[in-house]
């Protein structure tokens, strides 16, 4: 077996990765992604998602499944649930909601768009 190209691996650390501004549809920064699969736009597919301290994200639908695992921190969503690191999570298709963060909150997310 041949060892895998630099072109076919990419490989970035969570701690020292550049996250990159995630802009909801009227241009406001709603948290930052940390993406390296240049297959899918900014904030789609497999990501980290990281909310700084006192952050509400804006209310969306989601038009895909939403899978996301808790890594730090904790997020609360409008109707009051709130969800703690070790959390693994799916929203299904449809779901319309908006999430808030205390003390901020690292999240690894799948979603398809």
């Amino acid at each position: 077996m041949k060892p895998i190209s630099t072109e076919k691996r990419k490989v970035i650390n969570i701690d020292i990765g550049k996250f990159d501004p995630l802009l909801d549809d009227d241009g406001r920064v709603d948290g930052e992604v940390l993406q390296i699969n240049p297959n899918y736009q900014l904030g789609c597919g497999f990501h980290i998602y990281r909310m700084p301290p006192g952050h509400t994200t804006t209310r969306h639908v989601h038009e895909g499944d939403e899978d996301f695992l808790i890594l730090q921190g904790e997020i609360v969503d409008h109707d009051g649930f709130r969800y703690k690191q070790g959390d693994l999570v799916w929203l299904e298709a449809g779901t319309e909601h908006h999430s808030y963060t205390e003390h901020g909150a690292l999240i690894a997310v799948f979603f398809r768009c």
